[in-house]
């Protein structure tokens, strides 16, 4: 019903992903190469149709939407009253960031992960305080100890949570989010958890939402969402936070008003709400495609190449590389890789942590364009072998 083997043209239209030399494949940023839903598009297109574009703001129908998708897909209630729209989960962190703590502070994170938070925090003058994920056999845990004493300074007001996960993939269980909880109402700090992800969970047990975690422990909690990943639809500008208590979502509701994130563009909410609203059944399409990506690569790389370790994730659609055995240097060796094959990956180095041991690769793709990608791989690593 879906085609998910053709990919859009995207060269020459804008797309940051496809801003590349001629002859080069990108699988680095986290923007998949499928045509969104059609069912979205003709959403976007009714409202086109229109052609009348002034001032708009998000009403019940909005709201609705987004509290329904998680009912149906992930069994967890929300009430439309915790709800604030925002053009984006990392603007809306960015205000929180601001609101919510003052400069000087600690904002706590879990390196590796997702670059963009180093810059809400960094850019608004606070300080990155990491309780490092441990690595070890091929997966990443959480040193509970290390994060209470770390929760525990006093500069630190406000933890950011990737769940799930990235760039491990790694979906946190309900016990591991309440203990999470536990300690950052312990040591009275802000838990804002980025779920961009949340419904990309390809194999084993669902996400859970840290407003699905009991009432005494959620009311610290800012849970931020978005279709962005889910239905490719990033350029939408269109995220939901959620703030199940009253006081703390004033406080974040002002933010996002006094930073103007607050406000959508002309297609936004239609695209957000046939995407809650219709979006189920291509979902699930979608994370049979990128399951059978995910095996078709892992199996690729474990006959191909030996020395390269996937860790095992079980969500999104990047896959993390461990290439300790061919460089330290995750830097170098995606410069290398790119100049030699044209591929151009992530190098894990920007995660901070250990990600300079790491590649991210961006499997959302047909399958043809995988393997090109995988072959290039191999390529590349093989001619960076034989450079040293």
């Amino acid at each position: 019903m879906y085609d998910f083997q053709t990919a859009p043209k995207r060269l020459h239209t804008d797309s940051i992903k496809w801003d590349v030399k001629a002859g080069e494949l990108p699988m680095w940023i986290a923007d998949m190469d499928f045509a969104t839903a059609p069912e979205i598009v003709a959403a976007l297109q009714e409202k086109l149709n229109l052609a009348a574009f002034g001032y708009e703001e998000p009403h019940e129908d909005y709201f609705q939407a987004v509290a329904a998708w998680y009912e149906t897909e992930h069994h967890t209630p929300v009430e439309t009253a915790w709800l604030l729209y925002a053009t984006g989960v990392i603007p809306a962190l960015s205000s929180i960031v601001r609101r919510l703590s003052h400069v000087g502070d600690n904002v706590l994170v879990q390196a590796p992960v997702y670059n963009m938070f180093y810059n809400s925090i960094e850019n608004n003058g606070r300080r990155v305080l990491s309780s490092d994920l441990v690595y070890a056999d091929g997966e990443y845990t959480i040193d509970f100890t290390d994060l209470e004493a770390k929760l525990a300074q006093p500069l630190t007001t406000m933890m950011i949570l990737c769940n799930p996960h990235n760039p491990v993939g790694k979906v946190w269980r309900k016990e591991e989010l309440i203990e999470i909880a536990t300690l950052c109402q312990k040591h009275q700090v802000v838990l804002v958890a980025d779920e961009i992800h949340g419904d990309l969970v390809l194999k084993g047990p669902d996400y859970t939402p840290i407003f699905a975690l009991p009432k005494n422990l959620r009311n610290q909690t800012i849970a931020l969402v978005s279709p962005s990943k889910t239905f490719n639809v990033a350029a939408l500008h269109a995220a939901t936070v959620i703030v199940p208590d009253e006081q703390l979502r004033g406080r974040v509701n002002r933010g996002l008003n006094t930073d103007e994130v607050a406000e959508p563009n002309l297609l936004a909410l239609p695209g957000t709400i046939a995407a809650y609203t219709q979006g189920h059944q291509w979902l699930k399409a979608l994370r049979q495609q990128l399951q059978k990506n995910a095996d078709l690569a892992q199996a690729f790389i474990t006959e191909k190449l030996p020395e390269v370790k996937v860790v095992q994730g079980t969500a999104t659609y990047l896959m993390w590389l461990d290439v300790a055995a061919v460089s330290d240097d995750a830097t170098a060796l995606q410069k290398f890789i790119r100049q030699e094959t044209g591929l151009i990956l992530s190098a894990g180095t920007v995660y901070r942590g250990n990600g300079a041991h790491f590649l991210r690769l961006n499997f959302a793709c047909p399958e043809s364009l995988l393997m090109d990608g995988l072959e290039r791989l191999a390529k590349g690593l093989a001619a960076y072998k034989k450079s040293k």
